[in-house]
């Protein structure tokens, strides 16, 4: 007995455990991290004063990428499967989806200070670290993908309902929106995943707002069967009449508004585009499956990922082998990509947000310093937030 208590006092004593709800949170693989940079993706975040935030889904990481003291500053953070990210730039608050059974949503927020406190030595630490501050969970048949603040409120992609859904602040969520498509004589279908709506270009309003998915008709063969079809079947809908605006796209991801302006991830081909009297217009074409897609001034950053071997045939516009995952900055005028990150050993890109460098600057775990678990330990010990 004695044995096994003290197995069971060892266990859970790592920060990065406790706060990302897993246990594996401690075996990161130092090769997941590992870089390489081409053309001026640091200089342009130093000169927008950005850190970008970036979601590897299968890869369980959550990371920032940001520039301090003029030197290039990798973070991350150990998350279950993250997918949709939204950025709260008014109260400062990171949302990021964590879509596994059950589905949860993280909160994260930066440190404002240490508290003082007798029973530990304080040290300085980097300021402007991001921590989580709350999590809320949701049934896993949401399938949670994309993240959207619409009037200050959190909203999500349903997929395993085809509809969109309001979250809660005190938990739970609300169906606000789905497209026609779905419903037959008068009732939806919410039972199951039919067409892959999957993003959600924000507006001022639900009705304002436009979202994409891999397509409009419902059949036996759905998202996720080897069989299903789509090679240009990709839709965009009008929040506002519910019904398709846009086709022609193969797996659209990630629909953003720019200057009113609707942009998309024509995911299926590489490309970033924007969509132009119901055709998408490819401004740039990229080395790898286009999805995650944010915005800074002019400067779009697009993350591609390697192809899932098994859906190579989704990629139809693809050289499958010659995938990578990264991100990549593109200006929105001449569609030249001005510089792009790649992890070699990198696997899928969800998305990608950003935040002013003011605000945040790194997660709680940084890459290419030697781990100390007493930094880390004290950061979560002591660390002082502004209230949700």
């Amino acid at each position: 007995m004695e044995a096994l208590w003290q197995h069971h006092n060892a266990l859970w004593r790592l920060p990065e455990q406790i706060a990302g709800h897993w246990y594996g949170a401690a075996e990161v693989d130092a090769r997941l991290l590992k870089s390489q940079v081409k053309g001026r993706f640091w200089e342009t975040l130093s000169d927008l004063k950005t850190t970008l935030l970036v979601t590897r889904e299968y890869e369980h990481l959550l990371m920032a990428l940001s520039v301090k003291d003029s030197r290039p500053h990798i973070s991350y953070m150990p998350l279950p499967h993250p997918s949709g990210l939204a950025v709260d730039r008014v109260r400062n608050i990171v949302h990021v989806a964590s879509t596994r059974n059950p589905n949860l949503v993280y909160d994260l927020a930066p440190v404002e200070a240490l508290m003082e406190r007798a029973d530990v030595e304080i040290e300085s630490l980097e300021d402007r670290t991001l921590v989580p501050v709350r999590a809320r969970f949701f049934p896993g048949s949401l399938y949670i993908h994309d993240l959207a603040l619409i009037e200050h409120k959190l909203y999500a992609n349903a997929v395993g309902q085809n509809a969109v859904v309001r979250l809660e602040e005190s938990g739970g969520y609300e169906r606000v929106w789905w497209p026609r498509c779905i419903e037959t004589y008068g009732e939806a279908q919410f039972d199951r995943n039919l067409i892959q709506l999957n993003s959600i270009a924000a507006g001022k309003d639900v009705a304002a707002s436009y979202f994409s998915a891999s397509t409009d008709k419902i059949s036996r063969r759905r998202p996720g069967h080897q069989n299903f079809a789509v090679d240009g079947r990709g839709v965009i809908f009008s929040g506002k009449t519910r019904e398709v605006i846009a086709r022609g796209l193969t797996r659209p991801h990630s629909a953003r508004l720019l200057n009113k302006r609707l942009w998309v991830d024509n995911s299926g081909y590489g490309e970033l585009g924007r969509i132009g009297r119901g055709k998408f217009e490819a401004v740039a074409r990229l080395p790898g499956w286009t999805r995650g897609l944010c915005f800074k001034e002019r400067i779009a950053f697009v993350g591609t990922s390697r192809v899932i071997p098994r859906f190579r045939h989704y990629a139809p516009g693809l050289e499958v082998e010659r995938s990578v995952c990264g991100v990549h900055a593109v200006d929105t005028l001449s569609g030249e990509v001005m510089g792009s990150i790649i992890w070699p050993s990198g696997n899928q890109i969800f998305a990608v947000e950003w935040m002013p460098n003011r605000i945040a600057t790194t997660l709680p775990f940084i890459f290419g310093r030697r781990r100390s678990h007493k930094r880390e330990r004290l950061l979560f010990y002591a660390y002082q937030t502004r209230a949700l």
